[in-house]
């Protein structure tokens, strides 16, 4: 059997409208599951992510919730608790970043990337992973960051979400490891897309990041499907609590 298969299974990945979650959704359903894609500004037919999961022979629900705010991430996470057919793979994507030197960096801002970055997904992971608990069975994928390791510039709030992204990894894998649910975390190197448009904008620090990573290039959303698929399958049932690097060997330099 093809350790790598997802036929039959359901996977749930949030901030999937574009972006590294739609190539995570994309890569999902390449390998046989069935698509929950969950986003802010998810169209409610017709999304291009929605063609990607149709294309690839699977289903797809879309469902508009904006983690900022965190009564409707509580209700989604209890809702799909509930559903008949059960989450087998939650894949917490969804982000957002705000930049700014840290002594101007504005409350609302911070606590606006905690709540996105970090608290909402820990409410979903709690609903879905006691489900998966009671099964005895689940994968739960979070999207960290390079700056799950290291501090960045301007961006203190976006830091402090990743650096509690790989913490919460790590202790989520503690507890529930035992209980046959695997909780691990994609790190992504620098990938072009929207979050970072400034940095590849500035011709100093595009230069400069360029020339640190080994692979010679910034990353595509794409390069992320391979992760994806592994941390979701039965390949990595003796995996938990790992942060995948995905960076183009940035981290090694």
């Amino acid at each position: 059997m093809n350790p790598f298969d997802l036929t039959g299974r359901l996977a749930v990945v949030t901030g999937a409208r574009r972006g590294i979650g739609r190539a995570m959704a994309h890569a999902l359903a390449t390998a046989g599951a069935d698509v929950i894609g969950v986003s802010a500004n998810l169209e409610a037919a017709g999304s291009e992510v929605e063609k990607d999961v149709i294309a690839a022979g699977r289903s797809f629900e879309a469902i508009r919730v904006d983690l900022a705010v965190p009564a409707a991430v509580r209700d989604l996470g209890e809702e799909l608790a509930r559903r008949e057919r059960p989450v087998d793979i939650l894949v917490n994507n969804a982000g957002t970043i705000r930049r700014a030197p840290a002594e101007r960096h504005r409350d609302p801002d911070w606590d606006l990337v905690l709540q996105v970055n970090l608290t909402a997904q820990f409410v979903l992971a709690r609903a879905l992973g006691g489900a998966m608990i009671a099964r005895g069975y689940g994968k739960i994928i979070f999207t960290a960051s390079l700056l799950s390791f290291q501090g960045g510039i301007t961006v203190p709030s976006y830091t402090a979400a990743k650096h509690g992204v790989a913490g919460l990894t790590k202790a989520l894998a503690n507890e529930w490891a035992p209980w046959g649910v695997n909780v691990n975390a994609i790190a992504p190197g620098y990938i072009a897309t929207d979050n970072n448009q400034a940095l590849r904008d500035d011709p100093v620090r595009a230069a400069a990041i360029l020339d640190r990573i080994p692979a010679g290039r910034w990353g595509a959303a794409a390069d992320i499907a391979g992760a994806t698929v592994f941390l979701a399958s039965d390949a990595a049932a003796y995996v938990h609590g790992a942060v995948l690097a995905v960076d183009g060997g940035w981290l090694g330099r």
